[in-house]
């Protein structure tokens, strides 16, 4: 049986963004998801941070391997966001639920990709430092609400709360992440063939090309 599942693995490759304020903590979410470290002391990201990570989605049999672009969240590098963004599979936008301010921003970057990202992308809005849960500022009905008004404008989000501190609830945003992405449509590289534009540069399939269902779910048009 094990033969026979390893004959039948997937391997799929895609582009992730992470965007938001600095300070919501994005590199700790990703140090968190590579490394599964913290540090209380990280300095603030300049330009954007490349890193890499697999998972595997058992129901699919699929191993996914992300090509992660941390953004710098500082506002003189709000410019260079189009280059990371484009030609990605998904987006993380990421903010503080001890700050509203940050809730605001996550919804200025989903406004942004909704204009200008590809086709198909797949979006999460994610709050981070669930930890600091006597500080909350931004409360899930709030979340629950703008959700739903971007999904009755056609714009379905994947949303989730973590800690990149404790570790709590990382690993579970990418893994949802990774079951709406679309790997139906990738060829097993054990098969012959590969997946479309996997080069680091644009990442992953060509996500323009006509969806399956189970993709649509949770994409953003």
């Amino acid at each position: 049986m094990s033969q026979q599942q390893s004959t039948n693995q997937r391997f799929a490759q895609f582009k992730l963004v992470l965007l938001g304020e600095s300070a919501v903590g994005k590199s700790s979410i990703v140090h968190r998801f590579v490394k599964n470290t913290f540090d209380d002391l990280r300095e603030s990201t300049i330009g954007a941070a490349f890193l890499t990570q697999t998972i595997t989605i058992p129901e699919s049999q699929t191993t996914i391997k992300f090509e992660i672009w941390d953004t710098a969240g500082q506002e003189r590098y709000k410019s260079l966001a189009p280059m990371y963004y484009r030609n990605a599979n998904a987006a993380l936008c990421v903010y503080d639920i001890t700050s509203r301010n940050s809730f605001k921003k996550a919804q200025d970057w989903i406004k942004e990709l909704k204009k200008q990202a590809p086709e198909g992308i797949v979006i999460s809005l994610v709050g981070n430092k669930s930890d600091l849960e006597d500080q909350r500022e931004v409360e899930s009905s709030e979340v629950e609400e703008y959700v739903e008004e971007q999904k009755n404008d056609g714009c379905n989000i994947i949303t989730a709360e973590c800690s990149a501190k404790s570790g709590d609830g990382v690993l579970d945003v990418f893994n949802r992440i990774g079951r709406a992405l679309p790997v139906d449509r990738v060829i097993d590289s054990r098969q012959g063939g590969a997946a479309s534009g996997t080069g680091r540069r644009g990442g992953g399939v060509d996500l323009n090309r006509a969806k399956p269902q189970s993709a649509q779910a949770n994409s953003c048009c």
